[in-house]
């Protein structure tokens, strides 16, 4: 049957609290509020965008970050915990499906993470960056196969990665195999310059094709006199500007409201999810229009924790991944099978053995 359903979504581009994060978290509060109150029921913010996004790690040599690094952790978001319950509170009173960007911190690490939260205020999702990019990885730990995962909600079958995880098309692929309908993409903003903004633009507007879902994407904002604190160096802070790309795609490539590249706002657009089985009726990449007996993906979606016990060891060992493609027999089947005919096609290509 055709999906009648309208769903208001909105994408945050707002500047954090650069000094403490229970500011930031005060923000993200307000601006939930403002989402609600504009009739919205998905509502996007930016990559890690509590406590802040580490931007002095892109600008600084880490030699010299020691102490931001140490201050960033000390505002770092515990999961669960107060940060989660204030939202999950807020989610819960005025019925919005959220997704969150946080640094996350478990023990002595930080992680770049991504929150799900349903309309009822259930977390249905944490995940990690799977990988950090370039100066983020002296910042962040890396993520793992188990985020890979698109969770139902109130607003739909919604999926999320962060940054320059779109430029990983397996990952990407991951999530259309789930039947993403809605895609939050997060960004840090307010880097690199005008290149970045074009850049996130053909990123999520291919996804949004390419899947045949909607697209929306949050970005982060600094001030003048933020981007002065971060660095006094002129020359420095030229890094720290442009590269902002609030926006909301729709499963044709089309954007549904006019793209924010500056300033603070909350852009809302209406999704009508009819239009995902249109574009899926033309081009479906993980259904009739895949290849799976040419080219597929094999994903460990199992956690991977710092250490296993023997008994885990095996008691697991035989039992394939959740939502793997394959498991480990098959695999061992399938290429001693390929090894034998490829030793087969060799001897036909030798010819005879010759008698001396």
């Amino acid at each position: 049957m055709t999906d009648r359903r309208k769903v208001r979504a909105a994408a945050v581009q707002i500047s954090p609290d650069l000094e403490d994060g229970a500011g930031t978290l005060t923000r993200v509060l307000n601006a939930l509020e403002e989402a609600a109150d504009k009739g919205a029921e998905l509502v996007a913010f930016p990559e890690t965008f509590v406590p802040w996004y580490p931007y002095f790690s892109f600008v600084h040599p880490p030699v010299a970050t020691g102490a931001e690094h140490l201050r960033l952790y000390e505002h770092a978001v515990v999961v669960p915990g107060p940060v989660t319950d204030a939202v999950s509170g807020a989610a819960r009173r005025r019925g919005l499906v959220v997704v969150l960007g946080i640094n996350e911190r478990d023990h002595g690490s930080l992680y770049n993470a991504q929150l799900i939260f349903d309309a009822d205020g259930t977390l249905k999702l944490k995940r990690r960056k799977i990988t950090p990019t370039y100066h983020e990885r002296m910042i962040w730990g890396q993520g793992d196969g188990s985020g890979l995962k698109v969770v139902d909600t109130k607003v739909g079958r919604v999926g999320a990665l962060a940054c320059w995880e779109h430029y990983n098309p397996l990952a990407r692929y991951a999530l259309m195999a789930e039947h993403e309908e809605i895609h939050v993409a997060q960004f840090p903003g307010s880097m690199v310059g005008p290149i970045f903004a074009d850049q996130m633009e053909a990123t999520i507007r291919h996804h949004a094709l390419e899947s045949g879902c909607f697209v929306v994407n949050a970005t982060g904002w600094l001030t003048d006199e933020q981007r002065a604190k971060i660095s006094p160096d002129e020359k420095l802070r030229k890094a720290l500007t442009g590269g902002c790309f609030t926006a909301i795609v729709s499963p044709e490539g089309q954007h549904l409201a006019e793209p924010l590249t500056s300033g603070e706002g909350v852009l809302v657009a209406d999704l009508d999810m009819a239009l995902v089985l249109k574009r899926k009726r033309m081009m479906d990449s993980v259904g009739h229009y895949a290849r799976p007996e040419l080219l597929s993906l094999v994903l460990d979606d199992r956690p991977q924790p710092p250490v296993r016990g023997r008994a885990q060891d095996i008691r697991t060992q035989d039992v394939p991944a959740i939502g793997s493609r394959s498991d480990e027999a098959d695999d061992h089947a399938a290429a001693d099978d390929a090894d034998r005919a490829v030793d087969q096609r060799v001897a036909v290509l030798r010819g005879p053995a010759r008698r001396p």
